[in-house]
Formats: C-alpha cells, sequence, structure tokens
C-alpha cells in the first residue's frame, strides 16, 4: 500500500470509506435495537458518521450538480420521515421507537451552509438567495400551525423537520453541521482538519465528563481520523445508489427484528 501524503501507511478510496462506514453504521445499529448487543457496538458507531461527513464533503466538492446533489439528500430526508411516519403512527403505533434516524437532513444543511459561504466572495446576489432561503426554512419550521403536522413533531427525524430543515433541530445537530462546513475548507489541509477534528472530540469528550448525556461516548470518533487522512481522493466503485437505499432499509429490518423477531 502507498503511503498517504498525511503520513499514514495505507490509501482508501471513497468507496472504502463509505463501506467503513456502513459497517461501524450497521454495528451502531444493532446495538441501539438489540438489548443484548454488546455495550461496545454503540462506541464502535461513532465512527460511522464522521466518515460520511468526510465522504460527503469531498461528494459535494466534485459533484458536477450541487443544485441535484442537495435535492437528493432533501428528497432522502423526505423519505425517512414518512417512513418513520409510517412505522410509529400508521404501521406498528404499539412497537418500540424508531429512533431519529434522519442524517439526510444535517448532510443538507451542511452542503447549503458551504454554499453560503463560498458564494459570499464571488456571488452576493446568489449568497443572499441561499441565505434567505435557510432563513425561511427556520421560520417556516416554527410558523406551521401545530395541526397541519400533529404527528411527531418537533423532533429530530419528524416530518416536520424533513419538510422544512432546522439548522438546531436534525439528527446530530448544529455542531457537526458546523464541523462539516469546517471539514470542508480543510479538506485540503490535512494538518489542519486533524487538529480541528481533534478539539471538537475533545470538545465532545468535555461535555460528557460535565454529565451531558446525549454526548455519551461520541468522543469515539477520534478514531476515525486515521481513515480520514487516508483518503487518496480516488472514487473507487461506484455503488452511489446503493448507499442511499441501504440506510432506510437496514433501519426498517433492525427496527422489525428487534420488535417482531427476537424480542
Amino acid at each position: 500500500m502507498c503511503m498517504a501524503k498525511s503520513g499514514v501507511w495505507f490509501s482508501l478510496n471513497s468507496f472504502d470509506l463509505k463501506i467503513l462506514a456502513v459497517i461501524f453504521m450497521v454495528i451502531d445499529h444493532i446495538g441501539m435495537y438489540m438489548d443484548s448487543a454488546p455495550a461496545w457496538f454503540r462506541d464502535i458507531g461513532r465512527l460511522a458518521y464522521p466518515l460520511f461527513l468526510f465522504c460527503l464533503v469531498w461528494s459535494y466538492h466534485y459533484t458536477h450538480s450541487r443544485a441535484r446533489f442537495c435535492l437528493r439528500l432533501y428528497l432522502m430526508g423526505l423519505i425517512m420521515a414518512a417512513l418513520r411516519w409510517w412505522v410509529e403512527v400508521y404501521q406498528w403505533p404499539e412497537a418500540g421507537s424508531f429512533y431519529n434516524h434522519n442524517i439526510f437532513v444535517t448532510m443538507l444543511l451542511t452542503c447549503l451552509l458551504i454554499s453560503v459561504i463560498e458564494l459570499a466572495s464571488r456571488d452576493r446576489l446568489r449568497c443572499g438567495l441561499l441565505l434567505g432561503g435557510v432563513l425561511l426554512m427556520q421560520l417556516a419550521f416554527y410558523a406551521v400551525p401545530w395541526y397541519l403536522l400533529p404527528q411527531l413533531r418537533q423532533i429530530s427525524g419528524d416530518l416536520l423537520t424533513a419538510i422544512f430543515p432546522n439548522l438546531a433541530l436534525n439528527e446530530f445537530g448544529y455542531d457537526f453541521i458546523a464541523l462539516g462546513v469546517a471539514m470542508y475548507f480543510l479538506k485540503e489541509r490535512p494538518e489542519r482538519l486533524a487538529v480541528v477534528y481533534l478539539l471538537f472530540c475533545l470538545i465532545l469528550f468535555s461535555q460528557e465528563m460535565l454529565g451531558d448525556i446525549e454526548a455519551s461516548h461520541q468522543y469515539f470518533m477520534a478514531m476515525a481520523l486515521p481513515f480520514m487522512l487516508a483518503y487518496n481522493r480516488q472514487r473507487g466503485r461506484g455503488w452511489k445508489w446503493f448507499f442511499y437505499v441501504f440506510y432506510p432499509a437496514h433501519v426498517l429490518l433492525l427496527y422489525y427484528l428487534s420488535n417482531f423477531v427476537l424480542k
């Protein structure tokens, strides 16, 4: 194996990183849904989203159409929210929680903020329009009458957060959106990326030490950094739609197994 420019003695392409992220994600969700799973499954799972986020910023850099890219994320976010509504409200309301699975919303917001920042220096009109659109989404989120979307309202992963993506209320929160933006602008400076990423993990560790249960072992994501530094800027195999389809499919399968087969 070749030595990556960052000093890591192995090389990974985009497809490799996505497969690793999928493996970590499945382990994490097995730990989430299966009571008998070892507790460390959730710790290993902390590596999944940072790797997906890293792949996202490079995909956004290379994509031929950012508008189609964002539209795809938006539509997938709607599909995930509709799936949750179908499971929790319509199909199996007596079963356990489907949980707040909708990384597409967080990814979409990350991409939109990246574009706002980039446009600020070269196209102020488009920057203002896009920034205004993001602001309108935030206002619409709070302005929609409660009776129009009464089920699963104002929790991450519900219909409202998918229709009007909210910067503060999404699966990973505004701090991971900020991390994704930082990743994008530091992606070609691996040393600085590593420092910012580890500082972010240190903040998460401090939050947990102060009793923030939502930060539970999230600092384990520091272990994903060597994989990011080994990225060789090669695409590898395609399989683009596999990753889009696998995400909702595996969540639905694990949910069904945990509630109706292995319970």
